[in-house]
């Protein structure tokens, strides 16, 4: 449909990312999909009926390959989800410096391109950027300290690029999940002591799936929430805010 909204999702291909793919693909919108794995994103873009492209978001330069090609493609942009992320569990004294700085390159860095790139191209018809932070930005948890750090500069800039750019009707938001069922998880979650432990932590008494977190990110790309932005949506079974025990 020549109508149809157009979003580019990057991190397509994590958990996630590959439920909001198949909510906006039900709903008739055009996806370019991007992602490192080329074939997990064939998988998902003959799934979803959307347009695999290749990506390493850590790159500025690919980020910018991937907006213009959007564009010049499908002559509109209204929407970019950025999933790209990842889970560090570590105290600060046992953290490398290379460790630290791949938190902020797949979490941070990504973040920032996305911006970077997407709100030039929806300076003149405006658009929607919805980023991922983490209830652990909200709040302090134990051996969290990289990725706290990487997740709560992603809040940062959320707030700052919706002041920069409201003018524009480009609107930035962000969701802060808790701990979710995804691949990303697994480590943590493969063992019942760990499941448990993790369940525990969250006030509803389980950890999330991206069925619990997608919606909330479809809603924020929708032109039907165009007087939302610089806002940070937790979807974290009351990880980030209550304390039930």
């Amino acid at each position: 449909m020549a109508d149809a909204p157009v979003y580019i999702l990057i991190g397509a291909t994590g958990g996630i990312g590959s439920e909001v793919a198949q909510r906006l693909a039900d709903d008739g919108a055009q996806l370019v999909l991007a992602a490192r794995s080329a074939s997990d994103l064939d998988e998902l873009a003959e799934a979803t009926g959307g347009d695999a492209r290749p990506t390493d978001a850590t790159d500025l330069g690919a980020v910018q390959e991937l907006i213009d090609y959007t564009t010049d493609t499908y002559g509109r942009l209204d929407g970019v989800l950025n999933a790209v992320g990842s889970i560090l569990l570590k105290p600060a004294h046992l953290t490398s410096e290379d460790e630290y700085r791949e938190q902020l390159r797949l979490n941070l860095d990504t973040a920032f391109f996305t911006v970077k790139t997407a709100a030039r191209a929806m300076m003149k018809d405006g658009g929607s950027i919805v980023l991922m932070s983490s209830a652990v930005a909200r709040t302090g948890l134990k051996n969290h300290e990289a990725i706290a750090a990487a997740k709560a500069g992603v809040v940062g800039l959320a707030r700052a690029a919706a002041a920069t750019y409201a003018g524009r009707g480009v609107r930035v938001n962000a969701v802060a999940p808790g701990l979710v069922d995804t691949p990303m998880a697994e480590g943590i979650l493969s063992s019942n002591a760990g499941r448990k432990q993790s369940e525990a932590m969250h006030a509803l008494g389980r950890v999330g799936t991206p069925a619990d977190v997608a919606p909330a990110i479809c809603w924020l790309l929708r032109r039907d929430t165009d007087w939302v932005t610089g806002q940070v949506i937790g979807v974290d079974g009351g990880l980030g805010t209550v304390r039930s025990s």
